[in-house]
């Protein structure tokens, strides 16, 4: 399969080429990126300095980079380094390939009780990991944990932890933040709480939905959801043995007071079955250079510039998207998995495949787009869907980019970019049925494939 074609832009950081865009949010953009030198494939997180100001979030970045320095455990995601140019902050993390542990949860329904126990200790692991760093992660949730290509688990996105700084004279933590349905009783109580305590609380609710398929908490009104917390107000299903029902209640205790410890989970008889201890590396870490990549003061010899090659060539034709690329999609190497069978079964990103030119898929999509009530703003081969409407949070924000994989062959991805989930899995099912011409289908569709998308 041919690379990228020598005529189109490479953007460059440092000593990484960046490509395609992994994920993006209200703050942050994440990017595929190659290092040039050892030619490691990395993740680098882009965070505009002006918005972060605009938006009183240093304190909370430094936070979350101060954590990632402190953090070397094989299940929580590694931050390699921080650059910064005048504009930007350069994240670079440990790539993965394998996806979320809420994507496994969402094809199976639920996990195997071996499976379960299996991501619970590589969590607990971790998780008893940051504490003795004195890192509380304060946001943990199946959508947070990652997956590599060997299915070990990952934590990611610190951008919620809580450093020792931040406990005040009580000893306590008295900033609310988390996920609704994941949090501990004590913290929507706002009274202060120990960061640890709150975070096995969540670390509780994940081998629940591990095991279950769904949430032990969950109601459409959010003081219904708080009384439920508040109680502990759940039920184990029937095939959750009695064990694990017995550490599940133990963990999901309203009370932090008596609570079990992760100490007390890792000396648990259900808990220890098939456990492995982790292995890691325990240097010393500098939290000193920190502020750096704020500190324009000290002159430019530590800012780093993105720079363009092969600036004067024109956007012809899509990117070509390479080998290498191509199978960092998909989980681990399994290529079947970059093409949707069903296109209604999505999540936060999907992609299909078509053998319609570019342009003419480009043309399709906002043709089919502006009458669902989006603005389409078109940068060569991607696109921003922006709804007019607001919704449950904000905007549903669509970004969408089309490669070329083969002369005759594009994919595209689209993927929400701000606003919420269920609605872009409404809009993706809508936008689908306008798209059906210009998908190309293929395995167990044979009948339909024949019929194809003939542009």
């Amino acid at each position: 399969m041919a690379s990228r074609s020598s005529g189109h832009n490479k953007a460059r950081v440092g000593r990484y080429e960046l490509g395609r865009t992994l994920g993006e949010g209200s703050f942050a953009k994440v990017k595929f990126a190659r290092n040039c030198e050892t030619g490691e494939n990395v993740a680098i997180k882009i965070l505009d300095k002006e918005n972060i100001l605009k938006h009183k979030m240093i304190g909370q970045i430094k936070r979350e980079i101060s954590t990632m320095k402190l953090i070397r455990h094989p299940n929580v995601i590694r931050m390699y380094e921080v650059m910064a140019s005048k504009t930007k902050i350069y994240i670079v993390l440990e790539f993965v390939t394998g996806g979320e542990l809420f994507d496994k949860i969402s094809c199976k329904g639920r996990l195997k009780e071996d499976e379960a126990r299996k991501y619970f200790q590589q969590l607990i692991n971790a998780v008893d990991y940051c504490h003795s760093r004195g890192v509380c992660h304060r946001d943990l949730k199946p959508e947070n944990l990652l997956l590599d290509a060997s299915g070990v688990l990952k934590i990611s996105d610190f951008g919620l932890s809580a450093l020792p700084q931040q406990v005040r004279d009580d000893g306590l933590l008295h900033t609310t933040c988390g996920t609704p349905n994941y949090v501990a009783p004590e913290v929507i109580d706002n009274k202060g709480y120990f960061g640890a305590k709150a975070d096995l609380w969540s670390c509780g609710v994940i081998l629940f939905v591990l095991m279950a398929g769904y949430l032990p908490f969950e109601e459409s009104n959010l003081m219904q959801l708080y009384k439920k917390i508040f109680k502990a107000d759940f039920t184990c299903p029937p095939w959750f043995s009695s064990s694990a029902k017995k550490l599940i209640k133990r963990i999901l205790d309203p009370n932090p007071l008596t609570r079990i410890t992760i100490a007390e989970i890792l000396e648990n008889d259900w808990f220890k079955k098939g456990y492995k201890a982790p292995s890691f590396e325990n240097d010393e870490i500098s939290l000193d250079n920190i502020d750096d990549i704020f500190n324009e003061s000290g002159g430019t010899d530590n800012l780093v510039v993105e720079r363009r090659e092969d600036k004067s060539a024109s956007l012809a034709s899509p990117v070509t998207m390479n080998a290498f690329e191509l199978i960092s999609k998909s989980r681990g190497l399994d290529l079947a998995t970059l093409f949707e069978k069903q296109m209604g079964i999505i999540k936060r990103e999907t992609r299909f495949t078509s053998n319609c030119p570019a342009d003419e898929i480009i043309s399709k999509i906002k043709n089919t787009a502006v009458p669902l009530g989006f603005d389409v703003k078109i940068n060569n081969f991607k696109m921003k869907l922006q709804g007019e409407k607001t919704g449950r949070k904000g905007h549903l924000s669509v970004a969408t980019e089309i490669f070329q994989v083969a002369p005759s062959l594009h994919l595209v991805e689209l993927r929400k970019a701000g606003g919420d989930t269920l609605e872009f899995q409404k809009f993706y099912n809508n936008l689908s049925t306008g798209l059906k011409d210009i998908v190309w289908r293929y395995g167990d569709e044979v009948e339909q494939e024949s019929k194809g998308a003939n542009c």
